[in-house]
């Protein structure tokens, strides 16, 4: 017998359903990103990435074009969810914490952790041409030193991403560099110190919900070697590196791909209860492929405060 089906109904998610309370208050509800961007001297080094293109580029202004263009789909697909924008290794500072080192961007009427309006992403845009003026780069962690930027900036990324609890939220970081060892200039029980206790950092934010994901910038001759640091931080082992490095993609075009590509959630279509013997069941996820895309609900803004406005009804009698 053929048997019809509604496109709308294979693709509606359990969290639409009456019957999946349960579910849905264990869903995230939005997610939370800080973009962790790397931003010492050595990202702003111009290389000749590919064929593809004219002139050299900078791993920087790559991550920044990168950036922006998921911003620019998220504030129409996803508008909920929030951003933030951290950059480390930092000549000037500003964060909460008035940590050396770090600098976190942001644009008037916004809090630092909020929804990408379109004045944050057009003075984004317009920050690289600025940089150097306005915030400047510096190598954070020398020898000699005892100053940590890295350990600094995910302090200051779990500070952002205190609003809302792992029930709610999907939390993330995302960081963005082309230094594989960040402690390479220093040497002996300092640089352990330093390791030990920016890991712990890294694994203190982990404990609570948020997920550290590495975006890793090759130079066009020497690969990014995890090994040397960032395979403990983010918990790969040695099996698991080569692998990683294949996802993640050495070539600079696939950058682009690849942050779209981790950028978008797995959506749960149905959940599958299997009940094995009285008190035993098992659950199981079906996910969908391929799903429509579609746009965001209309939100009405003031054309002034860019603020969501509000509806209110007036009885006159």
């Amino acid at each position: 017998m053929d048997m019809e089906l509604d496109p709308d109904e294979v693709f509606r998610d359990d969290e639409d359903d009456a019957e999946a309370e349960y579910f849905r208050e264990r869903a995230s509800t939005k997610e939370l990103a800080v973009y962790l961007i790397d931003a010492s001297p050595k990202m702003f080094l111009t290389h000749s990435p590919s064929e593809k293109h004219m002139k050299d580029e900078s791993h920087f202004h790559i991550t920044m074009s990168c950036i922006l263009s998921s911003l620019k789909t998220q504030i129409i697909s996803r508008s909920y969810d929030e951003v933030a924008i951290c950059f480390f290794n930092t000549r000037e500072k500003k964060n909460l914490q008035d940590l050396n080192g770090v600098f976190v961007f942001n644009v008037g009427d916004r809090e630092s952790l909020d929804r990408p309006t379109a004045k944050f992403i057009k003075e984004l845009s317009q920050l690289e041409e600025k940089f150097a003026k306005e915030i400047g780069s510096q190598y954070g962690i020398v020898a000699g030193s005892r100053e940590n930027s890295l350990y600094n900036a995910l302090w200051v990324a779990q500070a952002l991403l205190r609003k809302g609890s792992a029930r709610t939220a999907d939390k993330r970081i995302l960081l963005f560099t082309n230094e594989d060892d960040p402690f390479g200039n220093i040497k002996g029980a300092t640089k352990t110190d330093m390791t030990r206790t920016t890991q712990q950092r890294a694994k203190d934010a982990q404990d609570l919900g948020i997920s550290i994901e590495l975006f890793p910038l090759s130079e066009p001759h020497k690969e990014f070697d995890l090994s040397r640091f960032y395979a403990d931080m983010i918990g790969i082992d040695d099996d698991g590196i080569a692998e990683f490095m294949s996802a993640i993609g050495a070539k600079f075009e696939d950058m682009e791909y690849e942050l779209k590509r981790r950028m978008i959630k797995k959506r749960i279509v149905k959940t599958l209860t299997f009940t094995i013997a009285n008190g035993l069941a098992i659950e199981v996820n079906t996910y969908a492929l391929v799903r429509p895309t579609v746009p965001g609900s209309t939100v009405w803004l003031d054309s002034v405060t860019n603020q969501p406005l509000k509806v209110k009804l007036i009885f006159y009698s």
